[in-house]
């Protein structure tokens, strides 16, 4: 109905045009004391050839509106062909979407050129990057001190930097190097949590954690990647107390923290690419990225992830798990 009102609409001028030739027929016959007869039949046999080419007319828009409904759900590079041109408009139309669809094209081909050119080069510079840092931790590893330790786990910080610039980079690449596998849950968890055991040792944060005896289908270095992450945020925000890591049956891997929360106007941004909150309005070195990465890997993952938390209280993740769990043999 929307359709053909619209139609109505867009018409409107032909059908005031034709009202006003039939009032002036009626008008002069009238002047001219002529029968009205005269004029009446063929203006409604007028009306009736009217309604017919509308209705004629109507049917052909309808069947091209349906068509045109159906290209619009295509991409750019996917439409092939439009309506038959019925009009000078239609041509001109068509002529400014071909040059648009071409345009577009080499636009698109600019862009991924440059952003290829952006990842090769970040992801050289990202390896090129990593030899210094070994180097410097063999070099701390001979040494121990406060000074030592306290530049190993700020060397370690820059590790995690330089991956998260690394995923970032990778998100979107259609080359992302994502193998599923079964793995052991466990290995995956140990793994991220050896990485920090020097900082909890430091800090000395207690780590909780209760073994899953879970296999997992999964990409183990992006979970691992999500996992770390989220350990990294909870040793951040976790001046003292613990964290717990546990599995809540059949399919969620939880990891709670004693510390200092998330304010109840920030959860629903956690998510965002850049959105600090509280929190890292008060830590100058919050970058907003690491809870948008892991939600964007955990969705490339086939995963969800989830937070909870009530301010000065603790904050708990859980990524469920249930789609790929299975149970140990």
């Amino acid at each position: 109905m929307e359709l053909f009102w619209s139609y109505i609409k867009q018409h409107r001028k032909g059908i005031i045009a034709l009202v006003l030739f039939c009032a002036v027929f009626f008008v002069t016959f009238l002047l001219y004391h002529l029968p009205l007869k005269a004029v009446l039949y063929p203006s409604v046999l007028c009306i009736i050839l009217g309604l017919v080419f509308v209705a004629i007319d109507f049917s052909r828009v309808k069947q091209k509106h349906k068509q045109l409904s159906e290209i619009k759900k295509l991409s750019a590079a996917m439409i092939s062909s439009l309506p038959d041109i019925e009009s000078v408009e239609d041509r001109d139309y068509q002529e400014i979407i071909k040059d648009l669809k071409t345009e577009t094209a080499r636009i698109e081909t600019i862009t991924s050129a440059r952003y290829r050119d952006m990842v090769d080069y970040y992801t050289v510079w990202v390896h090129q990057i990593k030899t210094p840092i070994a180097s410097m931790r063999l070099t701390l590893q001979n040494e121990d001190t406060p000074l030592s330790r306290k530049l190993s786990s700020d060397l370690f910080r820059i590790e995690q930097y330089v991956e998260m610039v690394l995923a970032f980079l990778r998100l979107d690449s259609v080359s992302s190097d994502y193998v599923f596998k079964e793995h052991s849950l466990d290995k995956i968890v140990k793994q991220a949590v050896a990485k920090f055991a020097q900082e909890f040792i430091d800090r000395k944060i207690h780590i909780s954690y209760q073994p899953t005896e879970k296999t997992v289908i999964t990409d183990d270095k992006w979970l691992s990647f999500v996992i770390e992450q989220v350990l990294s945020n909870a040793l951040k925000y976790t001046r003292d107390g613990s964290i717990k890591i546990y599995m809540e049956e059949p399919k969620t891997l939880c990891i709670k923290d004693t510390g200092i929360g998330i304010a109840p106007e920030d959860m629903p941004r956690i998510f965002e690419k850049g959105y600090t909150g509280y929190n890292g309005r008060k830590d100058k070195k919050a970058s907003g990225i690491g809870l948008y990465l892991c939600k964007r890997i955990c969705k490339n993952l086939g995963v969800e992830i989830s937070v909870s938390s009530k301010l000065d209280k603790g904050t708990t993740v859980r990524i469920n798990l249930e789609q790929y769990i299975e149970k140990k043999e």
